[in-house]
């Protein structure tokens, strides 16, 4: 499984990067703006993302927007909703409004609230079936 964590925070993108690399191949980017880059060229190389960790807000590009880029990638590629990757809004945000968009508008799989916690993180995979 290949796996992209975007998060501008150290600590929780060192959090997240080291929980993940047990299931695959984790890279990660510092912003929004970086992360559709890094989505976009790994489609062009063949080698599409699996599992995108998103945090909400971040300098340059926010969550949401990226989001919506990276839904807009899959779609320009033929990608049906049912192999879009899986997408997990990561964010400190305890904002229902906030969730709403991103589940009803962006397209996203699940949410994790921060700090992060590994139980919580994990449950969401095997929801997402991602893991067993």
């Amino acid at each position: 499984m290949k796996i992209l964590v975007v998060e501008d925070e150290f600590a929780s993108r060192k959090l997240l990067t080291t929980l993940l690399a047990d299931y695959g191949q984790c890279d990660a980017a510092v912003d929004g703006v970086e992360c559709v880059n890094m989505f976009q060229a790994a489609f062009e190389a063949g080698q599409p993302y699996d599992l995108v960790c998103l945090d909400i807000m971040m300098p340059h590009k926010d969550g949401h927007q990226a989001l919506k880029e990276i839904r807009e990638i899959e779609k320009q590629q033929g990608v049906k909703p049912s192999e879009e990757a899986k997408v997990i809004m990561v964010t400190a945000l305890n904002d229902p409004t906030t969730v709403v968009k991103a589940y009803y508008k962006g397209g996203v799989n699940a949410y994790l609230p921060k700090p992060i916690e590994v139980d919580s993180l994990l449950a969401i995979l095997r929801d997402l079936e991602i893991i067993s």
